[in-house]
């Protein structure tokens, strides 16, 4: 069928014929208004930049400035690597980089040392990581935000707090009045009279009120990120056309908006908005990336905080500082524990050896979160200096770094792992099982301890100690090395205290007896004492039996290996025999009858006179045979208890330090660089003057305090960061457009009025009924509010006076039109398709997964709880513009490429959920028209138009045999047009 293309808003125009796929992605790829129009390439996006800020400058200050840059004492070879212009110009080689092109670039060519001529840092060469990050950032277009911007480079020990804090973000947010409007009757609430004011200083009218259907769906996305249903739409436009007045529909829609704030939904649409900002992902990235397997309690923890309204500023201090509240429940305790994963799910290389510095990049990465994500503020460009653009000294930067170092927040060793700290259990039956079976444990545990006092001889730890030459020992020692082995035997080397090269142990898992024959190779007659080396402990068998071949014929010995070897720790005799000249004799070890792993590392043949020189200690009485045998019974209850113990739930989590202490300032931002010592402290500049601080205790990293600091309503900046946010997700712009950047270098508010007036009100205390009440940190009853606005209220349609005097809608005279994020694109798909599975909460990675790579995203719940791997995305996310989970980014880009047509045609998901649509829909026993009215109404939330409705009713007019397959097509191509994809 071919598809033509109107500029009227919302057509879907069907032929007849068959998919073009060329006019399917022209139809795609149509913007539906000047503003929609999106340019690829043009300008690097704020994660870009990001990117740079953190992996690429603090490599290039700490291996490259000292030879490359403009403060060098002596540059080499023409080239400056400080400077966005001088990577591009390059040195005596030509240019550094080519954007776009690695291959290309000689600063990788320098950085893998593949060339001997042409190898930087000359030293020592990068780690495999950070080579990939220079190599990513080369193939993003090399982003440098290092160019001369609109407000003054700050040159160093330049910066004035006093003459900082004058800065619009810096100051209070002051309520001035509501101002006075021309238009009175249009405005519903106070957000609308500045909205309108703004508009009438500019002789604008606002455009009209959206249609019942278009609101709807505004709102549905909006709230909870599903469309309404048929039957929801059906009684909503029902419920307006019989209210009639204007004033009357108002009614009609709170009820609405009520029943969404209220839904389980709504936890899961705007928990996703702040796992965004949270860099949420549940694996570390890197080479060697570790899956997160807990990291979903903090998803959950987002979601539930969102649907219980969980105040802002508590919400801002669990995830700070949540381990060092009080709590008065179990269930308390759990998400206070569980929400300072926060500062532990950004990206990190485990495998880093110089612990230090992977410390002090785990806290970088904690201080640009918190910046970006409290106080839109980018706190991370002062760790190497000075902040070129905003008030923030590189003290203040150290001064929160020492309150991290002081925090517990990573477990190291040879690959470091994130801090995990064990939950209370979510259901009291469950406490209780522990609580009895750790009582139980604990009883046992005693037990042992009396059986073990009883007999000091039994090991239950291997001994360490070191190998022995068997060459340095008298008489003959024949080694397990030429043990004649039957059955399955392992080597090991586990304790050091072995004769030889190792020593031997039976397989348990391997059924059946298996034996060890030692045989020398005597060169005269006489009478040896034999001895047989082993490594003891509590899990091995304590009757072995030993037989001994001889010149008067053959005796058994029964040998305790949890016993310490009494000659040495490493032998036992097993008594003195005769044995002539020749190699017919030998020893075998056995595990008949063992009860537990049988040990065999060398026997010695003593000669009688060497043996009388040192004189054998008996192998142990029968009272200790016997008390270790309960001892080995004692163990494997203890073994089996502990496999059956109840598991008590763990989460990522942070502690305080057992260190607390200032940090000193990384010259450069190189960690082993030490300049002076940092008192521990919050930003200067966003504190007012002559305010006190809180205090830091000695014995406290600060934590407690900086997330109080943060959430204090004088703070200037948290409120207004938050409520921006909001506004950003409901109009699809900020009253700031860069949300997460309210410095010199970010833009200034379009309504700065009215955004203080959301940031007093959002922070006063709730008080129904007083004159000065607010919204008490509520998140709910600032979107409720912004919602029931006029302003979020009218259509989106643009018109000529509009575009005229302001095409970008600052001035919001109609709504904007929004791209629906990519998961709200898929839960509507497998939604229309009958597919959405609408459990909520708990975990969503297969078990046992181990890896990203060629994980199987094959769940069919809301995308909220798609899993997110940082090497590995849905495929669906990575084309529509899911965000990098290695950035804070409360704004994610929107893009209009080719590939989103194509994979709308051919991919495999997208055609299986048209098919469950279209077997759905053929079930409805109703007409064929009729079942398109309902494809139109479940996928673009409107009837079709008589054109679309009789171009669509002939495509599915086909043989009964082809029925499926049309309209299996019909629902691809109603996926893949505009209305579909964009919100009115």
């Amino acid at each position: 069928m071919n598809i033509t293309t109107h500029r009227k808003l919302g057509s879907c125009v069907w032929n007849a014929w068959t998919i073009v796929p060329l006019l399917l992605g022209l139809l795609y790829l149509v913007p539906s208004s000047p503003s929609q129009v999106q340019k690829s390439g043009a300008q690097a996006s704020p994660g870009d930049n990001d990117f740079f800020e953190r992996k690429i400058r603090p490599v290039l200050a700490q291996h490259c400035y000292s030879c490359h840059s403009t403060e060098a004492k002596k540059q080499k070879g023409g080239l400056l690597l400080d400077t966005k212009k001088g990577l591009l110009d390059g040195g005596d080689n030509g240019p550094a980089i080519v954007p776009g092109h690695p291959e290309k670039s000689l600063l990788i060519k320098a950085i893998r040392h593949t060339d001997p001529d042409l190898k930087m840092p000359r030293k020592e060469k990068l780690s495999a990581q950070v080579i990939a990050d220079f190599e990513k950032w080369v193939k993003l277009g090399a982003p440098d935000p290092r160019t001369l911007p609109t407000s003054p480079v700050r040159k160093r020990g330049d910066i004035d707090l006093a003459a900082g804090r004058k800065f619009w973000a810096f100051q209070p947010a002051k309520l001035l009045g509501i101002p006075k409007v021309t238009n009175a009757n249009w405005a519903r609430n106070d957000i609308d009279r500045f909205v309108l004011a703004k508009l009438e200083e500019k002789d604008l009218q606002p455009s009209r009120d959206a249609d019942a259907g278009v609101l709807l769906r505004r709102l549905n996305y909006a709230l909870i990120g599903l469309p309404p249903t048929v039957e929801e739409l059906q009684q909503f436009t029902k419920a307006w056309d019989a209210a009639g007045a204007k004033q009357n529909r108002q009614a009609v829609i709170v009820a609405v908006v009520d029943r969404l704030l209220a839904s389980p939904h709504f936890g899961e649409r705007w928990g996703r908005h702040w796992l965004d900002v949270a860099r949420f992902a549940e694996s570390s990235g890197g080479g060697r990336t570790a899956i997160f397997r807990d990291a979903w309690r903090y998803r959950d923890y987002v979601i539930n905080a969102y649907n219980t309204d969980k105040p802002f500023t508590q919400f801002i201090i669990e995830q700070l500082a949540g381990d060092l509240q009080n709590a008065k429940t179990p269930e308390e305790r759990y998400w206070q524990l569980v929400a300072t994963a926060f500062l532990l799910l950004g990206p990190t290389n485990f495998e880093r050896q110089d612990k230090p510095i992977l410390e002090m990049d785990v806290i970088d990465e904690m201080i640009d979160t918190l910046g970006k994500g409290f106080l839109g503020m980018t706190i991370g460009c002062a760790r190497c200096h000075d902040h070129k653009f905003d008030p923030i000294p590189t003290r203040d930067y150290y001064a929160l770094a020492g309150i991290f170092k002081s925090t517990k927040f990573i477990v190291h060793s040879n690959v470091s792992k994130w801090m995990e700290r064990p939950l209370p259990a979510p259901s009291l039956e469950l406490e209780r099982a522990i609580a009895k079976h750790e009582s139980a444990l604990a009883a046992l545990k005693r037990q042992i301890q009396i059986v073990k006092a009883k007999n000091p001889g039994i090991v239950t730890n291997p001994i360490k100690g070191t190998p022995l030459d068997p060459k340095t020992l008298p008489g003959i020692v024949v080694d397990d090395t030429q043990a004649r082995k039957v059955g399955n035997w392992k080597h090991s080397t586990f304790t050091g205290r072995y004769i030889g090269a190792g020593y031997l142990f039976d397989d348990r898992a391997m059924k059946g007896e298996k034996t060890l024959t030692f045989q020398p190779e005597f060169a005269k007659d006489g009478i040896y004492e034999v001895r047989l080396a082993y490594v003891p402990h509590s899990n091995r068998a304590d009757k072995v039996q030993v037989r001994i071949f001889h010149r008067e014929g053959d005796d058994t010995v029964r040998v305790n290996q949890r016993l310490m070897p009494p000659i040495d720790g490493r032998f036992v005799s097993l008594g003195r025999y005769r044995f002539t000249k020749g190699s017919q004799w030998f020893v075998m070890l056995s595990t008949d009858g063992a009860n537990g792993h049988v040990v065999g590392d060398a026997v010695q043949f003593l000669p009688e006179a060497l043996a009388d020189k040192e004189p054998a200690k008996p192998g142990g009485k029968r009272s200790e045979l016997l008390g270790s045998s309960s001892l080995a019974d004692l163990l494997a209850r203890l073994k089996q208890l502990e496999k059956t113990a109840p598991k008590r739930p763990m989460a990522m989590a942070v502690a305080e330090g057992d260190k607390i202490a200032d940090m000193h300032v990384c010259v450069r931002g190189i960690y082993h660089n030490r300049g002076a010592t940092v008192s521990r402290g919050f930003l200067q500049v966003a504190t007012a003057p002559g305010a006190n601080a809180p205090r830091l205790a000695k014995n406290e990293s600060g934590r407690r305090q900086l997330a109080s600091w943060i959430a204090s309503a004088d703070n200037p900046l948290t409120a207004r960061v938050y409520v921006n946010r909001v506004w950003h997700h409901l109009f699809g712009a900020g009253l700031v457009r860069t949300v997460d950047n309210f410095g010199a270098t970010g833009e200034r508010p379009s309504h700065p009025e009215l955004l203080d007036y959301l940031a007093v009100k959002f922070s006063l205390p709730h008080r129904p009924g007083a004159q000065a009440t607010g919204y008490g940190w509520s998140t709910k009853k600032l979107i409720r509010a912004i919602v029931l606005s006029h302003a979020f209220q009218i259509t989106s349609e643009p018109n000529a006076a509009g575009l005229k005097a302001d095409p970008e809608n600052r001035l919001l005279w109609r709504m904007n039109r929004q791209r629906l994020e990519a998961e709200a694109i898929r839960d509507t798909i497998l939604l229309v398709s009958g597919q959405l599975d609408r459990t909520q909460l708990g975990n969503t990675i297969r078990p046992g997964t181990t890896a990203e790579r060629d994980y199987k995203f094959d769940d069919t719940r809301r995308s909220v709880y798609t899993p997110i791997f940082r090497n590995r995305l849905h495929e669906l996310f990575e084309v529509f513009d899911f965000p990098d989970p290695n950035m804070v980014l409360g704004k994610r880009n929107v893009s209009t490429v080719p590939t989103q047509a194509l994979y709308m045609l051919n991919s495999p998901f997208i055609m299986t959920q048209a098919r469950h649509a279209a077997t759905l829909t053929l079930k409805e026993s109703i007409t064929d028209k009729a079942r398109i009215d309902l494809a139109y109404r479940k996928t673009l939330g409107r009837l079709p138009t008589p054109r679309e409705s009789n171009l669509a009713l002939a495509y599915v007019s086909v043989r009964p045999d082809q029925r499926l397959a049309a309209w299996e097509r019909f629902y691809q191509t109603l996926y893949a047009c505009v209305d579909f994809r964009y919100v009115n």
